[in-house]
């Protein structure tokens, strides 16, 4: 089955938390403090493999979460760090930010992308230790990583696609020119799925073409197979433009090139895409084909007669589409956008903000208060006189007091709630 999209949830690990230890040893009853740190958290990583062509995988799987930081240990032993979960996707998959659909990463190059970093580890309690508080029995929790949810989008790496109304002869002509061997048949939509053929022109020279399935009216609006698969095209440097010029379906060739036109042209800027126009179908009959190569001869496209089945006009074709490509930019390789992102929690950052909930308490929130609440241990109380000299320092009980708290007021701080006292 042939998955071109897919949105999925990535966690990158949580830092390990930083351990609260003392250091023991025959003859040294009083060695100090010696917590290690946590392990900081794996991150996700993605990475283009030339073995897959679909997103299949991630049709059922949509939550992928990297390793955790392992906690720190005594006689300052640091914690793992936590693995990195590579996910493989096929070469020429976009990473968009599911929110905005802004582009994040195009991994159409061999460069691993982490895209979801793992959140830094603790500080063990070796850290806190100064002249007058020689036992701290606190240390930091590590950070969450980065989470949030992306959106994966293929489009098939490229230099030229076969475009066309259904039945016209595109995948014949895929079967002739490549060793690709996509399903022919005399009816239409006989092509569901794009098909890949690599075409050689000598020693060192080749290019891949994608046979891109029928296009008919409507498609760039949501009709029929073309408006899943006309992103398959945005890539290709050259369109090889496929009309059946025999009159075999009663159709018209003239007709259905400026059909298929409007189409891309709706779309996006694919219209505007170098394009060859091939007048497939010519050994049965060419009824239609001085109308329509006066129509290429106004749009400045070249036109040649061939027939996919018989072969005849191929190699001529396959030659100019080489030439025009030598003369082309290499495929297209998206950018990454600008995105409005969270930033991870900085435990240095000390801005907040105060509101009151709908029985009078007082809700401080900020990120760096949630890492404080979750780094203190408030059962011993030199701990929880080192938040509180912190919170102190950073203005918060002056900020409260500013707002008109009383002596007895509920004040909550994420998973902290107290009375406050003046």
């Amino acid at each position: 089955m042939f998955i071109d999209s897919a949105r999925i949830h990535i966690k990158a690990g949580r830092g390990g938390d930083g351990a609260i230890a003392f250091h023991r040893e025959k003859y040294l009853p009083s060695g100090g403090p010696d917590g290690g740190d946590g392990g900081r958290g794996g991150n996700i990583v993605f990475v283009a493999d030339d073995n897959l062509a679909t997103l299949m995988d991630f049709r059922y799987k949509k939550k992928y979460a990297a390793e955790n930081g392992q906690n720190g240990a005594g006689k300052r032993c640091s914690g793992k760090k936590g693995q990195d979960l590579v996910i493989r996707v096929p070469r020429g998959t976009l990473i968009r930010s599911a929110e905005n659909g802004y582009i994040i990463k195009d991994l159409s190059d061999d460069t691993p992308f982490i895209a979801a970093k793992g959140g830094k580890g603790g500080w063990g309690n070796q850290h806190f230790a100064t002249p007058t508080r020689q036992t701290p029995r606190f240390a930091k929790a590590g950070l969450p990583g980065e989470e949030f949810d992306i959106r994966l989008e293929l489009k098939l790496l490229a230099d030229v696609g076969l475009v066309g109304f259904p039945n016209v002869g595109k995948s014949t002509l895929l079967s002739m020119i490549s060793a690709a061997r996509p399903k022919i048949a005399n009816y239409h939509f006989t092509t569901l799925v794009p098909n890949l053929g690599v075409v050689y022109m000598g020693e060192g020279s080749s290019f891949v073409a994608a046979d891109i399935p029928g296009i008919i009216e409507g498609a760039s609006e949501g009709a029929g197979l073309g408006f899943e698969f006309l992103r398959h095209i945005d890539r290709c440097r050259l369109l090889l433009h496929v009309i059946d010029v025999s009159g075999s379906e009663g159709r018209n060739p003239a007709e259905d090139f400026e059909k298929v036109m409007l189409e891309l042209r709706n779309y996006s800027t694919l219209a505007t895409r170098p394009q060859i126009v091939v007048a497939n179908k010519s050994d049965i009959g060419s009824d239609g084909l001085e109308e329509l190569q006066k129509l290429c001869e106004e749009h400045g496209f070249p036109i040649y007669p061939i027939s996919a089945a018989t072969g005849e006009g191929v190699k001529e074709l396959m030659g100019a589409t080489w030439e025009l490509l030598r003369t082309l930019p290499p495929v297209t390789v998206y950018e990454p956008e600008e995105i409005p992102a969270e930033p991870l929690p900085d435990p240095t950052e000390r801005a907040f903000t105060i509101k009151r909930n709908d029985h009078g308490d007082y809700i401080v929130e900020g990120a760096w208060l949630e890492h404080l609440v979750n780094s203190t241990n408030f059962g011993d109380y030199e701990s929880l006189t080192h938040m509180q000299t912190i919170l102190r320092k950073a203005g918060v009980f002056d900020a409260l007091e500013e707002r008109g708290v009383e002596e007895g007021d509920i004040v909550a701080i994420y998973d902290l709630e107290f009375e406050y006292i003046k």
